[in-house]
């Protein structure tokens, strides 16, 4: 039975208004502990402990000069940070928070869409937002954001197809493309990183790449690039592409602990807290990367994404497949 309008309609304002929050005070967590990773205190000026130095980046930001170049496609060049940032709002919205609760004889799913393609929805999301990125490069009218969006577009080929082969494992095992399904599955038996231990690691190496962080931060390094794919964009418009940046994060760390980490179940009492402490420890993952690791050169990322991962990725499905054919037809 579909939800009234009404809930849909809460939901989504929800949604929209918790990501926004959670990823202002994501940058600042990132900020702090990179901050200590670096002996240094990191912004805490602004408020008790630096509190309000998210609202204070949106006034300095909103107050910015909003420019457009005069080599620029001004259409395609205002719409691509709103892909962006469209693509990756809506990618949170098929993540499945908990189980159902009722309010007032209404069944209400913790989940924005619960439908029954959502991985492959949430892959084609991915491929979307890219899209901003291109585009934004693209139509800016700058070489340097050109290339930033050439390697966008040759970043996300050779890392993508290894992800996606990464988690076919998973629907083989749970026999399901729907998210709150998959989490069903893992609580019958047990978590999916302990059937596919080299698919979760080839899905968090491609994580790193599929959000543009270090050391797989190629299309902006701005040791190369100036600023990379957004190197023309100041504002607003800017702070779009950061956005849509940070909730792409919090999207694939949700997804890996929804893939391969049992999502909101936990070991007692099952709710959205068990998946926001498995989101937190991926998250600081990401965070210790970028205070840690180098950027790679460019060659570099694609022979290991067309000539390690890949490869792997198709022998880990073959392994998997196999195994799960003998286990069934002895069953």
């Amino acid at each position: 039975m579909s939800e009234p309008v009404w809930v849909q309609i809460v939901k989504a304002i929800i949604i929209f208004f918790v990501v926004i929050t959670v990823f202002a005070y994501l940058v600042l967590i990132e900020r702090r502990t990179l901050g200590r990773f670096q002996a240094r205190p990191g912004p805490n000026r602004a408020g008790p402990a630096g509190f309000w130095q998210p609202l204070a980046d949106v006034i300095k930001l909103i107050f910015k000069e909003d420019f457009v170049p005069k080599t620029a496609d001004r259409f395609i060049y205002t719409i691509a940070p709103v892909i962006a940032v469209a693509a990756a709002v809506t990618g949170i919205a098929l993540i499945p928070f908990g189980d159902p609760i009722t309010i007032g004889g209404t069944e209400i799913k913790l989940v924005g869409a619960d439908i029954g393609v959502g991985l492959l929805l949430l892959f084609a999301l991915s491929g979307i937002g890219f899209y901003g990125l291109i585009l934004g490069g693209w139509a800016s009218g700058s070489k340097y954001s050109t290339l930033g969006s050439a390697r966008t577009a040759a970043q996300l080929v050779s890392y993508e197809v290894a992800m996606g082969l990464s988690v076919v494992g998973v629907i083989v095992l749970s026999q399901s493309l729907n998210l709150t399904e998959i989490v069903d599955a893992q609580r019958e038996t047990v978590w999916y990183v302990l059937f596919q231990p080299v698919g979760f690691l080839i899905f968090l190496i491609a994580m790193v790449a599929e959000v543009n962080r270090a050391p797989f931060d190629l299309p902006e390094a701005e040791g190369e690039l100036v600023a990379g794919y957004h190197t023309e964009y100041g504002g607003l418009k800017f702070a779009m592409f950061q956005t849509a940046e940070y909730i792409n994060l919090l999207v694939v760390s949700a997804l890996a602990a929804t893939l391969f980490l049992g999502g909101f179940a936990g070991p007692w009492m099952s709710g959205v807290w068990w998946l926001a402490l498995k989101m937190a420890v991926l998250i600081f993952g990401f965070i210790w990367l970028r205070a840690t690791m180098p950027r790679l050169r460019y060659d570099q990322l694609m022979k290991f994404g067309w000539k390690v991962l890949l490869p792997i990725a198709t022998l880990n499905l073959l392994v998997t497949i196999i195994v799960v054919g003998v286990a069934f037809q002895n069953s």
